[in-house]
């Protein structure tokens, strides 16, 4: 039986995530509590390198969004692969600040080309009724990846930090790159449809299944940005970033300095979240295309805020336990469900575009999150104030995807009115 292309491009994207994840994303807060210890560097210092990370996609998301809409994904993830391989070994050579900060810019044009934005754009072009399911699986990869940060911590502890970047570099590139090849741009293009499914002529449109529903209305993205949902799909999901970023970035060093753990022992809590990060993407792929998207991701608001609460307060490893679960099922359902619904709302015609729009608001709640919980953690000596601020703002997000419902087709789509008698 032949399988879907589409499902192999889903595969290369889950591998390309995961290696991203594994090296660098969820393994941050190990790079940063012994850069923090070794080298003396401040919270709002290491910081910063984080807020980086998310300039980037703000700066080149809008142009990546249009380059992926007239080219394809296939060679801005190539290029990004390379990036990504090569920044993680510039990082292992880094002895100063402005350094550090120069091979975040590196790294995170890496991940930005060829990360969670571009990957999604390729495989939403080749799902529709399975869309969510589809994303649901490759975000597979970032759970799979954060439950390998122990790995990554074990080698920093025996190899040491340096070496253990710049192994992961190289290894990015050996195995990302052939991943990247795999992705092509349009079912279409090569005589496939999409899902997999019949060609549509043999289809009609009123027989009843739900794909023509879901891809019937395709805005451009003057028109998207033109409706209350746009922004308020961007908005939630900004707030949503405040509190994961913040925990990528500071968590491991809480568990550190608040709670007394060791680095590899604080991992390992961060593996049980990703676990968990896991078990919510599989729930998320199984309800994603059957329920409101927009109910789920609100009740997944109030997850991330009382996970959090539950990291800033905790008194043992009970309620570390608890943040692991809220956390992680709260990431696993919401984070695919971020780019499905845009894409069940304005089509997938444009979504480069209109995806890199949204990355641009998107990045002010991964900038605003670990900066402010680092400045508020020097200014006071801990985390609590500020994780404690970053999961209120999250729990008023539900509040921004409640009001997101779908949006009416575009004017120009609308049937004229009859004119009065």
């Amino acid at each position: 039986m032949k399988i879907f292309y589409g499902w192999k491009m889903v595969g290369a994207a889950a591998t390309l995530q995961f290696l991203q994840s594994m090296m660098w994303y969820q393994a941050f807060g190990a790079y940063a509590a012994i850069l923090m210890e070794d080298k003396g560097w401040s919270k709002t210092a290491v910081a910063g390198g984080a807020a980086l990370q998310s300039m980037e996609g703000a700066i080149i998301g809008p142009i990546l969004g249009g380059i992926l809409d007239k080219f394809g994904s296939r060679g801005v993830i190539r290029i990004g692969t390379i990036m990504f391989g090569v920044g993680l070994m510039v990082f292992s050579q880094v002895d100063t600040i402005p350094a550090f900060y120069c091979t975040m810019v590196i790294m995170m044009f890496g991940c930005s080309m060829a990360g969670y934005f571009p990957l999604n754009v390729g495989v939403i072009q080749w799902f529709e009724r399975k869309r969510a399911r589809a994303l649901s699986m490759v975000s597979l990869g970032l759970g799979f990846g954060g439950m390998s940060v122990p790995l990554v911590a074990l080698c920093i502890d025996y190899f040491g930090w340096r070496w253990t970047a710049f192994g992961c570099g190289a290894l990015a590139i050996a195995i990302g790159y052939p991943m990247a090849c795999i992705f092509r741009r349009r079912p279409e293009d090569f005589g496939e449809v999409v899902d997999g499914g019949p060609p549509k002529t043999d289809e009609p449109e009123r027989s009843g299944n739900r794909a023509p529903a879901q891809t019937s209305v395709d805005f451009t993205p003057s028109e998207a940005f033109h409706t209350r949902a746009f922004w308020l799909l961007a908005g939630g999901h900004a707030l949503a970033l405040v509190v994961v970023s913040a925990v990528n970035a500071h968590a491991i060093n809480h568990m550190r300095i608040s709670l007394g753990y060791t680095i590899a022992h604080a991992a390992t809590v961060i593996t049980v979240m990703t676990m968990f990060q896991v078990f919510g993407v599989l729930i998320g792929g199984y309800i994603g295309d059957k329920v409101d998207k927009r109910f789920v991701a609100a009740g997944c608001m109030w997850s991330h805020a009382i996970g959090l609460l539950m990291l800033t307060y905790a008194t043992g490893m009970g309620a570390l336990l608890a943040f692991a679960v809220l956390h992680g099922l709260a990431w696993g359902v919401r984070g695919p469900f971020m780019q499905a619904i845009r894409a069940d709302y304005f089509g997938r015609t444009f979504i480069g575009s209109i995806l890199g729009i949204s990355a641009i608001i998107a990045a002010a709640g991964q900038i605003f999150g670990p900066l402010l919980a680092g400045v508020l953690g020097d200014a006071t000596g801990n985390y609590k104030l500020g994780f404690t601020v970053l999961a209120v703002i999250a729990a008023c997000g539900s509040v921004l995807f409640l009001a997101a419902k779908r949006p009416p087709p575009p004017v120009r789509l609308r049937p004229p009115t009859s004119a009065p008698a």
